[in-house]
């Protein structure tokens, strides 16, 4: 075989059954030996969908994404994605074509320095330089991109490499001295860590997009304990959203009860996160008498922005049943008394004097699917929306970008989310300014016939944008009209050979939910929604979470509200 051929070999022998890519010159020898091979390619009409879609593919299953690209263009078209995986933490492995090594430097036709433009946002990469070293490169790059902390890494793999003779052993022995991740969590650390629980009075548990791959050792450790639960955008359906413990998401837009919870309680158990940002507000503001117990497999994480009083790295399906091993449950009556006060008091409410309105929208998704399907979101309003009113009760099937917030994430993601769970309904909540930026992506959803459901809460604005502006800019609208220039949605859907409607009103909508997703085949609804809503709660940018603006409810009960 040639190096083509072996790279599919190496695939075959990592588990790959599906690859999402595209084609182009230096690649072509690696898609000539595809035509022979039993692995499933998806054609995407753009490279960053491609590693959108593998990104999602490993959120979803848990199995390895891979995403194909062309040097040059196509190699960093695919740049967007894999800082998206990296952000969030997902295995993708991409293997991209280079021009030959002859070439490399002088700016051939397609060149780009692939490895260079990538260091920044892959957990490693290589540039394979002989043909011999493929099985080895493949086998460690799938180990590094599953193993310890997940992340994307790229092999690019020069056309002559492709086309060189290759006799070899794919049973390769992966030694790398220098990657050791920590799985077993220190047994000091955690009788340290069942102290502090023990001791503490108004506890919360703190789940992130770590969690993922523990979400039953969550469900144990939360059964026993009684203690309360707070998901992060990436933690969403590591714990169930609608379980009785669930006090919601934290941060800008986050629940009150959650971030009034963070800056009453006395303790947080930080589960597979790494309070960032959007998550603490103003550092100094963060949960100011509470000790911290931050239990993350990257050591690198722990104490990078708030201070872990007690430390654990590790594993949570290593650390967590250990953990719950030493406890028992907590009383926390006093506690759960007032949190129940609180979450009585600020429930998920919208208006209902308008036409129609995104959350009303998204929760009427929520009940008509009762939470039974995978949903992916563009980022946006939309995206905050979803959050609250739509979180879903399964491990993996709740997908959105959260570090790096990819507009354009959302479709290609219900593309990788369909394949790795061929059959379930995927719901892809969207808005009209974030899905327009992979919107060729319909092609595949329409070639593959993938029983998807795009959502789009159209307020013909750049909703977020639109938001800060009126709050913080004195209400200088630059740059977020979109509605003198969207196309129509539902036409664009039916040019693609996919069902395409238009929703102005929330009778209309009421009926045609149920009937759509009740048909399992794709299908674009276009929701006209009033355009000046706003995500409410809200903290200010440079704000604690103590601060946060949770709208005029006084008006909104005036107006006429919905909870």
């Amino acid at each position: 075989m040639n190096g083509a051929a072996a790279v599919l070999k190496a695939l075959e022998r990592q588990g790959v059954t599906t690859v999402f890519g595209h084609p182009g010159g230096a690649i072509m020898p690696i898609y000539d030996a595809l035509y022979d091979s039993p692995i499933q390619h998806v054609l995407v009409r753009h490279e960053q969908a491609g590693a959108h879609a593998a990104d999602a593919y490993y959120r979803a299953s848990g199995r390895v994404g891979v995403c194909f690209a062309t040097s040059g263009p196509g190699a960093t078209n695919l740049v967007t994605g894999l800082a998206t995986a990296y952000m969030d933490s997902s295995a993708v492995v991409a293997v991209t074509g280079n021009v030959p090594l002859s070439l490399i430097g002088t700016d051939a036709f397609q060149e780009a320095d692939v490895t260079g433009v990538t260091l920044p946002v892959t957990k490693h990469n290589y540039l394979v330089k002989d043909v011999r070293d493929l099985p080895r490169v493949l086998a460690e790059a799938f180990h590094i991109a599953r193993s310890g902390r997940p992340g994307p890494v790229l092999v690019d793999v020069p056309k002559d490499i492709q086309q060189a003779a290759f006799e070899g052993d794919f049973d390769v022995e992966i030694d790398l001295p220098g990657y050791r991740p920590t799985v077993v969590g220190n047994a000091r650390q955690i009788r340290r860590a069942a102290e502090a629980i023990e001791a503490a009075e108004r506890p919360v548990l703190m789940v992130g997009g770590g969690a993922q791959v523990a979400a039953e050792e969550v469900e144990a450790f939360t059964r026993l304990t009684g203690i309360p639960v707070i998901t992060t955008l990436m933690g969403i359906g590591a714990y169930p959203g609608g379980a009785p413990q669930s006090l919601g998401m934290p941060g800008m837009h986050g629940t009150v009860t959650a971030n009034r919870a963070i800056s009453h309680c006395d303790l947080i158990v930080g589960a597979g996160l790494r309070f960032d940002d959007r998550v603490t507000g103003k550092l100094s503001r963060f949960a100011p008498n509470a000790t911290i117990v931050h239990i993350d497999i990257d050591p690198a994480e722990i104490s990078k922005l708030v201070k872990a009083h007690v430390p654990v790295v590790g594993d949570l399906r290593d650390v967590l049943p250990r953990l719950t091993e030493l406890l028992g449950p907590l009383e926390l009556g006093d506690w759960w008394a007032q949190l129940d006060v609180w979450k009585a008091s600020y429930p998920e409410r919208y208006k209902t004097d308008k036409p129609l309105v995104s959350q009303e929208v998204i929760a009427l998704l929520a009940r008509e699917t009762g939470g039974d399907c995978v949903v992916t979101t563009e980022v946006g309003q939309h995206q905050m929306f979803a959050a609250r009113l739509f979180p879903t009760n399964r491990p993996r099937t709740w997908i959105s970008s959260g570090g790096l917030g990819t507009m354009g994430f959302g479709l290609p993601a219900a593309i990788g989310a369909a394949f790795a769970r061929p059959g379930e309904t995927i719901v892809c909540v969207a808005g009209d300014g974030s899905v327009q930026m992979n919107i060729q992506e319909l092609a595949t959803i329409y070639k593959h016939q993938l029983p998807i459901v795009i959502a789009i809460t159209n307020n013909g604005m750049l909703g977020m944008v639109r938001q800060w502006q009126e709050m913080f800019h004195a209400q200088r609208y630059s740059e977020v009209y979109l509605a003198d220039s969207n196309p129509d949605f539902a036409k664009l859907a039916e040019a693609y050979g996919i069902d395409g409607y238009n929703v102005f009103d929330r009778e209309t909508a009421a009926k045609l939910v149920p009937e759509v997703l009740a048909r399992k085949k794709p299908a674009l609804i276009n929701f006209v929604v009033y355009d000046s809503e706003k995500v409410f709660p809200m903290v200010p940018a440079g704000a604690g979470v103590d601060e946060m603006i949770i709208g005029d409810q006084e008006a909104d009960e005036a107006e006429g509200v919905s909870a």
